[in-house]
């Protein structure tokens, strides 16, 4: 008897048949950071990994797939949990490891419910591939057909269309300027997504003229087990009884990856962390359906002078002591060019001063500007001569406080 070989869920993620919800969760989050194709651009098994991955956490993350997986070896949206559970008893060992055909069903015998089915010679190699295939291309689900027979009276069923399936969103993180971000640009982008395929127009297969060769246009094929005869959905053309095969250039996904030059559009103002999405420059869509969305995530780089803090900019500005006790007039730099800002009698290091409307125009509110926030830092002199320190000692008698007399108040 022909077999099919099957895949061990369990073995792709690296997990135990008993492991828990949670365990696979994080077993797949691990390897999906690793060989996702946006970390691999271009490399072609890190991809193929990348879908196993997915595959079998699709499964092995929903409970009721997972049992009907543990039962019959394999999983299709074709096989009801009634039918993997009638199999089961039937004699299927499930899981892997079982004997005869896939899921373990026996070679003869009779099932646990009494009725004698001689599966010998049959060869369910087809319906198992057709499982994994029947999504892609509409087509039903072959082992369902034959045991809807068995538990439920049935002779098959027609193909399925499948519906259209929205594509994945993207995020992409950008480095902008400190002035782009303040003033507005472009910037231009190299983005590598998953494209509609070009060859069979996201289908996955590709149709030639006439019929299907092998089921001359009916959708169904007839099979032999020992001494019983089975109507089932046809492997090559999935059940639509079209000329079709699989598409050479996406190899049946639908999408090829692509990288494509893009202009992002940075407004004047944009924050630090601000995400800008762009509608339909995600992943694309399955079946005909909508592509997923572009998140751009703005990081904005540093300026050696100003320091922005959402549309407030900051900067420490030096003066003399003379200009800090006597105060002044000075001149101080902002985004849009040079400033006066008065410096009060008295001013003490580390002072803050304001300079309303001189920070970053708002990206949200028309109109609306943040401050300039100037931190003081007096430039004390050094004393080259003996006229400096003459005056340093005559400003010390005429201002004889301590200075840190509130200092020892809070010892």
């Amino acid at each position: 008897m022909a077999t099919t070989a099957k895949k061990d869920y369990y073995e792709i993620l690296g997990v135990k048949k008993s492991a828990s919800a949670e365990e696979i969760r994080k077993a797949f989050r691990k390897l999906a950071r690793k060989y996702h194709p946006d970390v691999n651009p271009g490399d072609k098994s890190a991809e193929e990994k990348f879908k196993s991955l997915s595959e079998a956490n699709d499964v092995l993350s929903d409970p009721k797939k997972r049992k009907v997986y543990d039962q019959v070896g394999f999983y299709s949206d074709n096989i009801d949990p009634a039918t993997a559970e009638a199999y089961a008893r039937g004699g299927g060992t499930g899981g892997f490891g079982g004997g005869g055909a896939p899921g373990g069903f026996s070679g003869g015998g009779s099932s646990a419910q009494g009725v004698p089915f001689d599966f010998g010679g049959f060869d369910f190699s087809d319906l198992v591939d057709n499982a994994g295939r029947g999504r892609r291309t509409g087509g039903g689900g072959g082992f369902k057909d034959i045991f809807s027979g068995i538990f439920g009276g049935g002779r098959g069923t027609p193909a399925t269309e499948v519906g259209p399936e929205a594509g994945s969103d993207l995020e992409y993180q950008v480095n902008v300027p400190f002035w782009t971000a303040i003033r507005g640009g472009v910037m231009k982008l190299n983005i590598t997504r998953q494209d509609v395929c070009a060859t069979c127009h996201g289908q996955g297969y590709i149709q030639a003229p006439g019929t299907c060769p092998e089921c001359n246009g009916t959708g169904q094929i007839t099979q032999t087990g020992g001494r019983m005869k089975f109507n089932v959905q046809c492997p090559r053309c999935q059940g639509t009884g079209k000329n079709i095969s699989t598409c050479p250039t996406c190899h049946g996904d639908g999408t090829v990856s692509r990288t494509e030059p893009l202009e992002v559009r940075i407004k004047a103002g944009t924050r630090d962390g601000q995400r800008i999405r762009l509608a339909g420059k995600g992943n694309a869509g399955a079946h005909g359906g909508p592509a997923g969305d572009l998140y751009v995530i703005i990081r904005i780089e540093e300026h050696p002078l100003f320091r922005r803090d959402g549309d407030d900019i900051y900067l420490t500005v030096p003066v003399s002591v003379a200009e800090a006790g006597l105060g002044a007039k000075i001149e101080v730099p902002t985004i849009d060019g040079r400033a006066l800002l008065k410096i009060p009698p008295g001013t003490q290091p580390g002072q803050k001063l304001r300079l309303r409307e001189k920070g970053v125009p708002s990206a949200t509110k028309d109109g609306a500007r943040g401050d300039e926030i100037v931190e003081i830092a007096v430039a004390v002199p050094m004393p080259r001569d003996e006229r400096t320190k003459e005056l340093l000692k005559e400003l010390a008698k005429l201002n004889p406080d301590d200075p840190r007399v509130e200092l020892w108040k809070k010892v």
